[in-house]
């Protein structure tokens, strides 16, 4: 059974997030049909969000972590959508690497909590692979590196899923070379006073397409490493 399943990798590449949620909807339908299939499909889909982006979650008071107006988020060219994850408030655009596995919970034997443990392990996996020694906040989903301007770190990658039919959607969203004046649109994640780095930042001289095929590889193997129930 522990190779019951297998996880396909879309790359969508950069594309509007309306287009890539419909797409996303369409392949948890299909993760969710297949379940008693063997092997069972699993999907990662891999993105950057173009024109950038930001998020508002469900959480009750999200919007008072927007810094700015739908009318100057239009003006500078920057969509504004409601999206059904958890989490808060989140920038997304070009040079950013969004992750979003959809992944039936119950074959791996994986809870919501031990679900995000294993994405943030995933990410500091990868963050290790181009020098970056990455961390967990046990006050904070996400993962955080070290930076002089917070004794605390400064996160590198924003993290906000959501379960439907114990079947995962949205993800993560890895910080390797976007724009980081952009994230002072929001109060990142609902974290008032804490930074956000990149991988550039960091000292990662790395692309996206390089970092995604360090991503995917990780994600498979913390999957494969939980077998199958």
């Amino acid at each position: 059974m522990a190779d019951d399943w297998t996880l396909e990798t879309i790359d969508l590449g950069r594309v509007r997030y309306r287009e890539a949620d419909a797409l996303q909807r369409k392949h948890h339908a299909e993760v969710v049909a297949g379940r008693e299939q063997s092997p069972a499909p699993q999907r990662l889909l891999l993105l950057e969000h173009d024109p950038a982006v930001i998020t508002v979650s469900k959480r009750a008071g999200a919007d008072t972590n927007l810094l700015a107006s739908p009318e100057h988020l239009a003006s500078i060219g920057v969509d504004l959508e409601r999206t059904d994850r958890g989490g808060d408030v989140t920038w997304h655009g070009p040079g950013q690497l969004v992750a979003w596995p959809i992944v039936d919970l119950n074959r791996f034997g994986l809870g919501l909590h031990a679900w995000m443990r294993l994405m943030e392990q995933a990410v500091i996996d990868t963050l290790a692979e181009f020098g970056i020694e990455g961390f967990r906040d046990d006050e904070a989903t996400g993962v955080w590196v070290k930076d002089d301007r917070d004794p605390k770190g400064a996160k590198i990658c924003a993290m906000g899923v959501r379960v439907s039919k114990w079947v995962t959607l949205h993800g993560l969203a890895l910080n390797v070379h976007p724009d980081l004046s952009q994230f002072g649109l929001i109060v990142p994640c609902g974290l008032l006073d804490r930074p956000v780095t990149s991988m550039h930042f960091a000292g990662a001289q790395v692309e996206v397409n390089q970092v995604q095929e360090v991503l995917k590889q990780q994600l498979s193997q913390h999957l494969s490493a939980k077998g199958v129930r």
